[in-house]
């Protein structure tokens, strides 16, 4: 018998209110039945349908009662004959009792197994609850729930409740659905149930929980805050992506009649010399290399060993800092929960007056972490308190790794507010995306929120599973179209873009958009092709500038610019300081640029490279605010300038001033240490503002 055997209960409502839903419904249990021959195989299931027309349980024949109650199948292992069974479910007659449900799957567990498999017992109720249950003979309903609800404690049994609301029909009573809820809510505060409630299939699909992953500790041991103060905590993985089921070679040679076959096919390699093909190399003469370079060195596991770093196992604080110094960016790899050790009281208060304080004063923790003996790689990331909300629930706290240097990745993109005024967006065109953001809207006021992570199954692998069954009874099947309730969550709700044509019109109108042949053949941009006051180029893409040469454009594309020459500087700086195969190329271009400006200003005579240089300078100056680097630019020209007043040649200055080229601002760059009116008064003095 398996260790982690999950005995499960399905009750459904399938009275007239539900009729709608049931085909969701069909589909969620079928997956659940899937995944459960997958992953585990010796859960036993049983279903129980309510508001049906008929009645057949243990309960009605020994004590009376409990109409329109069906066990539609006894609880036993799953297998493929209850997916038939569940397809299709029948259509009831009558208002669905969900408490006379709850009452008969809890008979039927006690029957079965006692005060035993505390824990591993489940009940599932899938219902609309817009319907009356029974008055109680005995007791208010209150006293009913809180009996049924003591009795599932001292028998070990959880409970998941939900609560399918889409489109209501209009005779549902809000005074009822508003009782039947407060009544469910009770089973969550006094036993281990959970309550749901769902508007959309996509919600349903994801709600109920179809395989039952046992908690594993990643670490249990002590929080270090200081050396005198540790704390006794246990960790849990709180997310992990669901891999796809590993698929095994299997062989059909066995015959038909071993019925001990395990058609298990093994895999063996052999290594041979490329010398002699023939001479197999036994394990001891084989060894592991690194490449380095154009050689391989060798290294063996004794060596690999020797080197491999040994941390101690240990979850240690190395401090705390402001929770907005953490971006939500930086957060890699799973998530973990942290709560302290079950049953040490001291533990769960000191978890609690830590996690308090770190809420009310913003910050978080910064932790190295080791799980493990013989780890081979330390941890560092940032826990997070959670204060619970249920009286029932310690306080924890959440832990996200965080990047070292090497994870992190450093693309340089400029900032659209660094951009010339011609190249901002209109009010009109700004208003245009704002509607057209606000009509995507997951969460509107008066609506579930849709793709919730919790209750939105990943389609790829629901498909993956349907597949599987549809592939085990048909072997020459092909692969089904995608489902419909499937398609909602990777294709955007055809009903929304109906509902919204006007602003998908208006937001497409807003924008000139044109195909440009020639980005599709070169990647450079142009920081000169129209002046930076100029709107001629307003709704269409930059395109490169044009070159006497018709050719010269692809050519640029094609031949990557390594260095500034002295022909045509301008356009390969442009081309350089577009080029995003490496961030090097960015500071290697400004440095250039900035020598070659130097060159000609030192060079000339009686100003006769000025206009060159100064047509440099502006370039720069573009390149410099696209690049979000002002101050390069800014200590480049406070520099050139003192350079100028030293040797004489304020005449350069002065025709500097007479082009309006002056320091880059914070309105032009955020990260400039200039206003405006500080870089307007840089022109009217040649000598430097600062040194």
């Amino acid at each position: 018998m398996a260790r982690n055997k999950e005995t499960l209960l399905l009750l459904i409502d399938v009275g007239p209110s539900m009729h709608n839903a049931l085909p969701e419904i069909e589909k969620v249990c079928f997956s659940l039945i899937q995944k459960k021959l997958i992953f585990t195989k010796y859960d036993e299931v049983g279903v129980i349908l309510f508001g049906t027309q008929d009645t057949n349980n243990e309960l009605t024949n020994e004590v009376g009662g409990y109409e329109h109650v069906v066990v539609l199948r006894k609880i036993g292992v799953v297998d493929v004959d209850l997916l038939e069974t569940l397809q299709p479910l029948p259509r009831g007659t009558h208002s669905g009792d969900f408490l006379d449900a709850i009452i008969v799957g809890m008979d039927m567990l006690i029957k079965k197994y006692g005060v035993t498999n505390k824990g591993k017992k489940r009940l599932c109720l899938i219902t609309n609850a817009i319907c009356p249950i029974k008055p109680s003979n005995e007791g208010t309903e209150d006293d009913q729930v809180t009996i049924i609800a003591d009795k599932m404690n001292a028998h070990g049994m959880k409970m998941e409740s939900i609560v399918v609301r889409g489109k209501l029909i209009a005779e549902a009573d809000e005074k009822i659905m508003d009782e039947n809820d407060r009544l469910l809510n009770i089973f969550s505060k006094r036993t281990r149930a959970k309550l749901v409630h769902v508007e959309s299939p996509i919600s349903l699909l994801g709600a109920l929980r179809t395989r039952n992953i046992s908690p594993v500790t990643a670490f249990r041991g002590d929080l270090e805050v200081s050396p005198k103060l540790k704390i006794k905590i246990w960790v849990y993985k709180k997310t992990a992506e669901e891999k796809f089921p590993t698929l095994k070679k299997y062989s059909d040679k066995a015959p038909a009649t071993d019925k001990l076959a395990t058609h298990e096919v093994k895999v063996d390699f052999e290594y041979k010399r490329v010398e002699d093909p023939s001479t197999v190399v036994p394990p001891e003469q084989r060894i592991k290399g690194y490449r380095y370079g154009p050689q391989v060195v060798p290294i063996s596991s004794a060596e690999w060993y020797a080197v491999k770093f040994k941390p101690e196992k240990s979850v240690k604080v190395l401090g705390f800092t402001d929770a907005g110094n953490i971006m939500r960016h930086y957060y890699m790899k799973d998530a973990y929960v942290f709560i302290p050790e079950p049953g040490k009281t001291k533990a769960i208060l000191a978890v609690s007056a830590l996690a308090r304080a770190m809420k009310e004063a913003n910050k978080v923790a910064i932790l190295r972490c080791v799980w493990r003996q013989g780890q081979g790689n330390v941890v560092v990331g940032v826990l997070t308190p959670n204060i619970s909300d249920r009286d029932n629930i310690p306080d924890s706290f959440y832990f996200n790794v965080l990047p070292f240097a090497e994870d992190v990745r450093e693309f340089q993109f400029p900032s659209f507010s660094n951009l010339p005024a011609s190249m901002q967006p209109t009010d009109q065109q700004q208003e245009a995306a704002d509607r057209f953001v606000q009509m995507f809207d997951l969460a509107p006021p008066d609506k579930e929120e849709a793709l919730l992570p919790e209750f939105t199954p990943n389609p790829a692998l629901e498909r993956f599973y349907r597949y599987l069954e549809l592939k085990s009874k048909h072997p020459d099947e092909a692969v089904p179209p995608l489902d419909e309730t499937l398609s909602k969550i990777t294709e955007p709700d055809p009903e929304l873009i109906s509902q919204n044509k006007s602003v998908l019109d208006e937001f497409r109108m807003a924008f000139n958009l044109k195909e440009n042949p020639k980005l599709k053949k070169s990647t450079s941009r142009s920081l000169q092709d129209k002046p930076s006051g100029s709107n001629d180029r307003k709704g269409y893409a930059l395109l490169p500038a044009p070159s006497a040469n018709p050719d010269t454009n692809e050519n640029k594309s094609s031949v990557k610019v390594e260095e500034i020459g002295n022909v045509t500087p301008i356009e390969d700086f442009e081309a350089m300081i577009s080029r995003r195969d490496s961030p090097k190329w960015v500071n290697k271009a400004i440095a250039e640029m900035k020598k070659r400006i130097f060159n000609l200003v030192e060079d000339s005579y009686n100003g006769d490279n000025y206009p060159k240089a100064v047509e440099c300078l502006a370039a720069l100056r573009k390149g410099c605010i696209l690049e979000q680097e002002p101050k390069q630019f800014n200590d480049f020209l406070h520099h050139i300038f003192k350079f100028c007043q030293e040797k004489f040649l304020t005449c350069f200055c002065e025709f500097v001033a007479s082009t309006q080229i002056t320091l880059i601002s914070k309105t032009e760059a955020a990260d400039s240490e200039f206003t405006d009116e500080e870089a307007r008064r840089f022109l009217g003095k040649p000598e430097p503002m600062m040194e």
